[in-house]
């Protein structure tokens, strides 16, 4: 099995300039800041995903870490670009497909972009538990979706995961 050109240029480019492609965290306590977080047992790919959002709830910035191959690692530097500038209902819209197909990823690596929505709704998920605190309830329906199956949801999004 061999990677698109894609996949690789951005391994490689994460590699070299990590900051470039947003590899790294915020203060998970920042009222302003969601995480996600997921995991495929199957293959031992973890994400770990922080969203800054404004009063606006668009995305201002965008915080990744990940734990896995080239694709998993393409996968979560091409939904940083995805996020970036989007409000939350935007980004409800951007699916594993979207970033396979920008990808070129082979069908025995779409695990990595399906890894990459599922952090997108869990740290949208996030998101919508930190409104509520602040604002008592919520009419959002983020995070009441089901995650694709064969992934672990990790619930505590400040977990820290030893691997």
């Amino acid at each position: 099995m061999a990677y698109s050109t894609k996949v690789v240029d951005r391994f490689e480019d994460v590699l070299n300039n990590p900051e470039k492609h947003a590899v790294g965290r915020f203060d998970p306590k920042d009222a302003d800041v969601a995480t996600g977080m997921t995991g495929a047992p199957a293959c031992g790919d973890v994400m770990k995903l922080q969203l800054k959002l404004d009063k606006n709830e668009k995305i201002v910035d965008v915080k990744f870490k990940t734990y896995g191959c080239g694709s998993a690692i393409a996968s979560s530097t091409m939904f940083v670009e995805m996020l970036k500038g989007k409000t939350v209902a935007e980004a409800q819209l951007i699916k594993d497909k979207d970033i396979a197909a920008a990808l070129e990823l082979p069908p025995i690596k779409l695990h990595c972009s399906v890894l990459a929505e599922a952090s997108i709704k869990d740290a949208l998920k996030n998101w919508d538990s930190k409104r509520e605190e602040f604002i008592g309830s919520s009419d959002s329906m983020i995070g009441h979706n089901n995650p694709p199956a064969g992934l672990l949801q990790i619930e505590e999004p400040t977990t820290t995961v030893e691997i």
